[in-house]
């Protein structure tokens, strides 16, 4: 084994993470890096648990886990095998798009509009948005799919006064892009993402079908139209062990 998936010095016992969780998100990393491809398989669970210096049964939850989000899965009499999917690649550029970034690698993407609602926003997007406190948004709460396996959930919010007929629109379209087009803006382009990392919780687990533990990796973006009017607000949290997200160079 190697680069990543260290050994017991990697497990913090005073970090407040349960132990199975900081394994679970060592050997999901170590998956993704490719460390276990030369054989396809998990190494025994006595090797993991002297490995990570834990007892057996930490382990096994880890492992549980990760064949809950269909990352591993056991075979009776052999082991456990890795069921890694290579993950997709989702470009953020000044033009970035879900299906243009997605549509060359899966059959069928899917936007479903799980909530909206026309409300104030919090401060931080008031303020990407240049609207005074108070000012009414209509606000999107939306899970991505890729080939029926979900990729991301996002909570969008956009100016009332400009658009206030967006939800009805993406209930329509299934497509923000189609739905600024129905609502006469024929181009945007993305200002600003800023990316980090967290733990998946509530909601976010059961939209993407996550376990606890797993990790998200979180966009958070403002889109404008082409004389820099701010558009949309968007947090984004994709699955980390099912996307990766590449920053392309303007052109």
């Amino acid at each position: 084994m190697t680069g990543t998936f260290a050994g017991a010095e990697m497990v913090e016992r005073q970090s407040g993470v349960a132990l199975w969780r900081q394994i679970a998100d060592r050997m999901r990393l170590a998956i993704n890096n490719g460390d276990f491809d030369e054989t396809g398989m998990m190494p025994p669970e006595t090797v993991l648990a002297g490995r990570f210096g834990v007892n057996r049964h930490t382990v096994r939850s880890a492992m549980a886990a990760l064949a809950e989000e269909g990352i591993v899965r056991p075979i009776q009499g052999i082991g456990t095998r890795i069921e890694r999917r290579d993950r997709l690649r989702f470009p953020i550029s000044r033009r970035t798009r879900f299906s243009q970034g997605l549509g060359h690698q899966a059959r069928d993407l899917e936007g479903k509009l799980l909530d909206a609602a026309t409300e104030a926003g919090p401060a931080i997007v008031m303020s990407a948005l240049g609207l005074a406190p108070g000012a009414p948004c209509v606000r999107l709460e939306i899970v991505s799919s890729a080939d029926k396996r979900p990729i991301s959930r996002s909570t969008s919010y956009f100016p009332a006064d400009r658009f206030a007929g967006m939800a009805e629109a993406y209930a329509r379209t299934r497509s923000i892009t189609a739905s600024f087009r129905e609502l006469g803006v024929a181009d945007y382009v993305r200002r600003s993402t800023e990316i980090s990392a967290i733990h998946a919780e509530g909601e976010d687990m059961r939209q993407l079908r996550l376990s606890p533990g797993a990790i998200v990796l979180v966009a958070v973006a403002v889109n404008t139209d082409l004389d820099g009017t701010p558009l949309q607000f968007s947090r984004t949290r994709f699955a980390a062990d099912r996307v990766k997200l590449t920053v392309e160079p303007e052109a």
